[in-house]
């Protein structure tokens, strides 16, 4: 069961970002805009933000019943929101992993029955509890990084009972985990083996079963699909996509990771929330995604796991207006990593996003992207008491000293988890 919601003052932050602004994601010169209070405080009562400003502001207006915490002039930022991640799956890829390094491509282990299906393998074989387990374990992982909230796709069971078996684990992780998963349906991730040479009998089983079965049981917020060659073209793209639209979810797009098969336009035509990944996008694409109202989801950590060097385009995407966000794409395969601080730094030596930015794509943007940013992702009055903080006087500090934990403490609504 999740803790009853805490009450807690926090007091003296050398920094206090609150990222608190209009609504909506921020979009050009306002993803600088981190709203930062020196020696900031703040007042949670029963997990709600009840008042944020300075902590001479914050220490006047003190209950006597309140526990004060103090931050010692530590920096102190949202909890992060983590939009793109793949958290449910049995056994790793550590063999692949091995593989890369001795050259082979992440196609070429597709091809010979890696990747994807590997994890398909295991998934299948571990049970729920297993599962959830397994998941349970992960969770920590994030939270010590300081991720509060997070997407948690399916798509590696890749049939009826399989899916349903995952975003099973996904409800409960959401009932004893202190993060929020927001689950998404990803049964279009890849043909299953049993399906190889009959791709479009499977397209008709993730629309006319696997589909309504979600719905029914009121399991995933979200359908994705890993628009691609070699998995699931524009036409069957339309297909699944447009089905879970109807049946009322929301749309997410794996798109343009491998080639540009002008999939972030297609997302932008079929009305997707996000269109993620984004590597081979172009200048048309990020002009549709402009003109639609699509967040880009860059996940750096996967190029730089799978040894590329084609990092999106995130600059021209911000000078285009675009609301970027950053995930980790956390998945046993292509970016084995629950850690948005390893992430913020390859966006800035690798993206060239300005510390600002980048804080601002994995905290507020990223909660928006998640149909979320009126509760989280800034530290404001209303929202919940979801926050982090940091071993460090400057906010920049957590992307300059990459690879090193510098999260002190982790509260989600009011509570130390951390």
């Amino acid at each position: 069961m999740k803790k009853a919601a805490g009450s807690i003052a926090l007091l003296h932050a050398g920094q206090l970002l609150t990222l608190a602004g209009p609504r909506g994601g921020r979009l050009g010169p306002a993803m600088r805009e981190l709203g930062i209070i020196p020696d900031g405080g703040m007042l949670v009562r029963n997990g709600v933000i009840e008042s944020v400003g300075s902590s001479e502001e914050i220490a006047r207006q003190l209950p006597n019943d309140i526990d004060v915490v103090e931050a010692r002039g530590r920096v102190v930022l949202p909890g992060f929101v983590d939009a793109h991640a793949h958290p449910v799956f049995g056994g790793n890829r550590v063999d692949e992993f091995e593989l890369r390094a001795g050259g082979a491509s992440y196609e070429e282990i597709a091809a010979r029955g890696g990747g994807i299906r590997s994890t398909v393998r295991k998934t299948r074989a571990a049970s729920e509890a297993e599962l959830l387990s397994l998941a349970r374990n992960r969770a920590e992982w994030f939270l010590h990084c300081g991720t509060t909230t997070m997407e948690a796709k399916s798509g590696y069971g890749l049939s009826l009972a399989e899916e349903l078996k995952i975003l099973r684990v996904v409800r409960q992780l959401n009932e004893t985990s202190p993060i929020e998963f927001v689950p998404t349906f990803l049964g279009a991730h890849a043909i299953p083996e049993e399906f190889r040479d009959r791709p479009d009998d499977y397209v008709d089983c993730v629309v006319e079963e696997m589909l309504p079965a979600v719905v029914r049981q009121n399991l995933a917020e979200y359908c994705d699909i890993f628009s691609e060659r070699g998995y699931f073209d524009a036409a069957s793209t339309r297909r699944v996509l447009g089905a879970a639209k109807a049946a009322g979810l929301k749309l997410r797009m794996h798109a343009d990771q491998l080639t540009n098969s002008r999939a972030a336009a297609l997302a932008a035509e079929l009305g997707a929330v996000t269109a993620d990944h984004l590597e081979q996008t172009d200048t048309a694409g990020i002009a549709a995604m402009k003109g639609a109202g699509v967040q880009p989801v860059l996940l750096p950590a996967s190029v730089y796991s799978l040894g590329s060097t084609r990092y999106p385009q995130a600059r021209a995407m911000i000078e285009a207006g675009l609301a970027v966000v950053l995930a980790t794409d956390f998945n046993p395969g292509s970016s084995p990593t629950p850690s948005i601080p390893m992430v913020l730094s390859l966006a800035v030596t690798q993206m060239k996003m300005l510390p600002a930015e980048a804080v601002t794509a994995a905290t507020i943007n990223g909660a928006y992207s998640l149909g979320r940013g009126d509760r989280i992702g800034s530290l404001e009055p209303g929202k919940r008491g979801n926050f982090c903080v940091f071993d460090c006087e400057d906010y920049r500090e957590i992307a300059y000293w990459f690879a090193l934990p510098l999260v002190h403490s982790v509260y989600v609504n009011g509570n130390r988890e951390v």
